[in-house]
């Protein structure tokens, strides 16, 4: 058993341990800074806990913790890979005798999914392999990997990149799903429908060549919630300017993450234990009916396959159900256009993995994802080496508590691909200095990568209890409601940006004080915590107009007339100031 004279350390290596610290010790078993507890005693912890403030939380942990064995039983081998039954259907399954059903016409860009109604006997999750090569009308060809959805189904899906169309044929180790044909066609793409979004340079573009500029947002486990909780949520994103949200497929365990969701990835329950060698089929309908929302209001769904803050054994799967759960994974969800792969969310925290198992889990999406989306991986402390081929842009976590966005344009040079800043901490009120920021600070960073050439991200976290609400729902992990002040801002930051020549900022030559960014003839700079009360800004050859912004009030003043040479701009004093110098054409 253990008891508050037990270590953490000891406490948190046990499973079932580590599963009740989880539950009842959240903001201190799931923290970056667990390491530096292992040795404390758990009578010690539990007093920076203020849910166990109340001696009946108390008791219920010692419990719970009492009922426990002691740790010191052998931690039971990881489960092994299983390869597909080769005698799963015998010799007298005729080859191809599975039915087809084809899809309606599909428009571009839509999820091309043919099914297979077929043998449904032992466990056909690893019993049986399936893919399949389609050729496009232009003869070129891609394998998809099939996957079985319960109930003797098995899909076969692609991203429908082009239009008119398609031929297919199956392979599988199963005779009856082995060998079929049939043709798919593919029709004009719907409108606001631009296909996956594609590394352009230090910017993105959709696949059709409409610029993209990912501002985001982080709902980590908003699809683990009641549907009135995600309805809610897409009802949220529909009237904010974000256009990609960061979002894990598996559930969250952590400070004011308690609740147990309804369903897994797996099927089972941290009672009962799951089932590892099945997945649950209804889950991932709903996951991908919510990835479709998204995808209709022109949100990116960047979802994070791997993260540390858990209590149901997820993040300590072992390689063969780790691979085995990607290779599910992605089959499903790579023929949605509007899909990012984010490896992890704090790739460091995952204490059962190393660099090579990263690399083999991203080499593992690469085969299964023939569409090529982005993908990419995210810290806590050490970056990640994104150089590595199989990055497609930098994910990253801000390094210090208070420089965050202001080394976008030094990340840039290191690794020459788009910057994207993920986590720059949270608008909120929490007691945690990672997510008690002001609004002003969040629009102050999302200004500082701007002007830098990058992209910074967006997150909310405060107090249902300040706000005069009951429950534990912040928008950084369940979604709901959006409280804070920073949303309506980063929308005028957005509406700037769409104005730039090609849509985007690049950085530029600087002064010492004031990052300038743009292009040569479209230059942002931005005065931030400074407050001058004028700027003499050095112009370029021709004539130019000036713009006084403020970022914060949302306006955009023009000085009279045109300028040339130089020119004195007359600020008021206030923080948070941009002036945009836009030189006029000849």
């Amino acid at each position: 058993m253990f008891d508050r004279a037990s270590t953490f350390g000891d406490t948190l290596d046990s499973p079932a341990g580590r599963a009740v610290l989880e539950t009842h010790l959240p903001g201190i078993a799931a923290s970056p800074m667990a390491a530096q507890f292992r040795g404390a005693r758990l009578g010690q912890l539990v007093a920076l806990v203020p849910a166990l403030e109340d001696p009946d939380a108390q008791a219920r942990l010692w419990d719970a913790l009492a009922a426990l064995d002691d740790g010191d039983d052998a931690r039971a081998p990881y489960a092994p890979a299983i390869g597909p039954d080769p005698a799963y259907e015998g010799g007298k399954v005729a080859r191809g005798s599975a039915s087809v059903v084809l899809p309606s016409p599909t428009a571009k860009w839509g999820v091309l999914e043919v099914r297979l109604d077929g043998p449904s006997h032992g466990n056909p999750f690893v019993d049986v392999e399936l893919d399949a090569v389609l050729t496009r009308p232009d003869g070129s060809t891609v394998r998809v990997g099939g996957f079985y959805d319960g109930d003797g189904r098995y899909l076969v899906r692609a991203l429908a990149d082009a239009e008119g169309d398609w031929t297919f044929v199956t392979r599988s180790t199963a005779r009856s799903l082995d060998g079929l044909r049939g043709t798919l066609t593919v029709t004009g793409a719907r409108d606001g429908a631009h296909g996956p979004v594609r590394v352009d340079g230090f910017h993105f573009r959709h696949a059709d060549g409409t610029r993209h500029r990912p501002l985001g947002t982080t709902a980590y486990a908003w699809t683990h919630q009641s549907d009135e909780l995600q309805e809610q949520t897409l009802r949220t994103l529909a009237a904010a300017p974000f256009t990609k949200i960061r979002m894990c497929l598996f559930p969250k365990s952590y400070l004011f993450n308690a609740n147990e969701p309804a369903d897994f990835v797996f099927p089972g329950s941290l009672d009962a234990g799951f089932d590892l060698e099945r997945f649950d089929p209804a889950h991932f309908r709903r996951l991908e009916q919510r990835i479709a929302q998204l995808g209709e209001l022109g949100i990116e769904a960047d979802l994070i396959l791997f993260h540390a803050y858990d209590r149901w054994g997820f993040a300590d799967l072992g390689p063969a159900v780790d691979e085995r759960y990607l290779r599910y994974a992605v089959r499903r969800l790579a023929a949605f256009s509007n899909v990012w792969w984010s490896m992890a969310n704090e790739y460091d925290l995952l204490w059962s993995k190393t660099g090579a198992d990263w690399e083999r889990l991203a080499a593992v999406v690469g085969e299964e994802d023939p569409f090529g989306h982005l993908n990419s991986i995210h810290n806590c402390r050490p970056l990640y080496d994104y150089a590595k081929p199989w990055i497609t842009h930098v994910s990253i976590q801000r390094v210090d508590v208070y420089r965050t966005a202001e080394n976008t344009d030094q990340w840039r040079e290191n690794w020459g691909k788009p910057v994207v800043i993920d986590e720059c901490a949270y608008e909120g009120d929490i007691d945690q200095g990672w997510g008690n920021i002001t609004g002003e600070e969040m629009v102050r960073r999302f200004w500082e990568g701007a002007v830098r050439g990058g992209y910074v991200g967006h997150g909310e976290t405060y107090l249902p209890s300040a706000l005069g609400l009951a429950d534990d729902v912040l928008w950084w992990s369940k979604g709901g409601v959006l409280h804070g002040t920073s949303p309506e801002r980063i929308g005028f930051l957005e509406g700037l940006l769409a104005e730039a020549p090609d849509g985007v900022w690049d950085p530029l030559p600087s002064d010492w004080d004031v990052p300038w960014g743009g292009t040569d003839t479209h230059r942002v700079g931005y005065f931030g915590f400074n407050r001058p009360r004028f700027r003499n800004v050095v112009l370029g050859d021709g004539e130019w107009t000036i713009d006084v912004i403020d970022t914060w009030n949302m306006t955009v003043e023009r000085l009279e007339g045109t300028h040339r040479s130089s020119v004195r701009v007359p600020l008021p004093g206030r923080q948070f100031m941009a002036v945009r110098a836009i030189r006029v054409a000849d």
